[in-house]
This record gives C-alpha cells, sequence and structure tokens, in this order.
C-alpha cells in the first residue's frame, strides 16, 4: 500500500511513488489518486476485469460509462477514435486541462466501457507527474472516490472510509476541494457543453 506518497498539496507525485503506482496498476490494481480535480479510484481502462471491479467497489449503475484518462491526444487510437483536423484542432484548446470530451466510440470491444452507449468521455490532465503515470500505466477509469450516492472522498480518511483494506493502494495529497470536470462533446465542427465544472475552455 502506498501512503502519503504526495510531496505536497500542490499533488505533485515523487519518481518513486509513480512507477510504484504504475507497477500495481499495469498489473490490474487499484487505487485512490488524486486526479486534476479530485480523488479518483483508478484502474486500467484496458483491462476488463479492473473496470468491472470498479463498478462493484463503487456500487456504480452498470448503465453509466466512466471517463477515462489518457496521456495525450493520440491514445484515443487504442479506442479506434480517430480526430479530423478540425477535432484536432479543438482537442488542443481544451488538452491538457480539465475538461472531457465525450466521442464516438461504437466497438463492442469496448462495450464493458461504454456499456451501450457507443460514446466515451476523455481527458488529458494537466498535471505532469498525472500525464507522466499515464504514460507508463496507458489509460486509466478514474471515477470519484466514493460509494456512489455518497459524497466524493476529499481527503484520503474519507476514502480509507470508503474502501479500507478493499484496494491497493492510496495516494495522499491532503484535502482536495474541486467541482469535477467540464463536460463537453463536438458536434458540427463546434464544442458543445454538456456539464458545466471545473474546465476552462480556451477560445
Amino acid at each position: 500500500m502506498i501512503k502519503k506518497t504526495l510531496t505536497n498539496k500542490t499533488g505533485k507525485i515523487s519518481a518513486s511513488a509513480v512507477g510504484l503506482a504504475a507497477a500495481i496498476l499495469a498489473a490490474g490494481g487499484v487505487g485512490i489518486l488524486p486526479t486534476d480535480t479530485i480523488y479518483g479510484l483508478v484502474g486500467s481502462a484496458l483491462n476488463k476485469k479492473t473496470v468491472e471491479r470498479i463498478y462493484r467497489l463503487r456500487q456504480r449503475n452498470t448503465k453509466k460509462p466512466m471517463i477515462v484518462l489518457i496521456a495525450a491526444v493520440t491514445d484515443l487510437k487504442l479506442f479506434g477514435v480517430e480526430l479530423d483536423k478540425k477535432e484536432r484542432a479543438i482537442a488542443r484548446r481544451v488538452w491538457p486541462g480539465k475538461v472531457s470530451v465525450v466521442m464516438p466510440c461504437p466497438s463492442r470491444k469496448f462495450a464493458y466501457l461504454h456499456r451501450g452507449t457507443k460514446t466515451l468521455a476523455f481527458r488529458v490532465p494537466e498535471p505532469a507527474w498525472l500525464r507522466m503515470l499515464l504514460k507508463k500505466t496507458g489509460p486509466l477509469v478514474a471515477p470519484s472516490a466514493n460509494i456512489e450516492g455518497e459524497a466524493p472522498a476529499k481527503t484520503i480518511a474519507e476514502a480509507t472510509r470508503y474502501f479500507g483494506a478493499k484496494i491497493e493502494f492510496y495516494g495522499n495529497a491532503g484535502k482536495r476541494v474541486s467541482q469535477p470536470s467540464t463536460i463537453v462533446k463536438i458536434e458540427d465542427g463546434k464544442l458543445l457543453v454538456l456539464r458545466k465544472g471545473a474546465g476552462r475552455i480556451k477560445k
């Protein structure tokens, strides 16, 4: 278990802690980490068993997809998502940042992620350490650290009350208070805001 791995309240994590977390996540483990918004219950988005485990841990509605964190726009190809020139320009406006973009993902291969909606919301987070982690682990699902219907954990103590020893590690960044990410989709070459949150959209 990782304890107090983060060096300060900015969410910067040590390189050794990133390596340890990455190894656990790559092996199918699940843990709590600060994202660019709030604490998330993270696990490999490319591991179906891990994703299903997170649904069980959070007692999450199985029809609701989870946001996927990626290290860079190029990771979208892993999900069969191709952007045209205009869409890539829009992605550069919002990433990295606290904006999650809903994109078509119709492949049956990823039904365990899109839950029949045939779309997924992706985000490239801003913190450099988190993108470094994502480069090591590959894409991660990162729903808020709580049981569905309960308040998101603001501290590791609160997260521990939810999940205890049922997960492999906790990454402590002190108290984390933030709105969830802004959620948008690209429609006719323009951004349509579906949920206004912490992220700002550059003009």
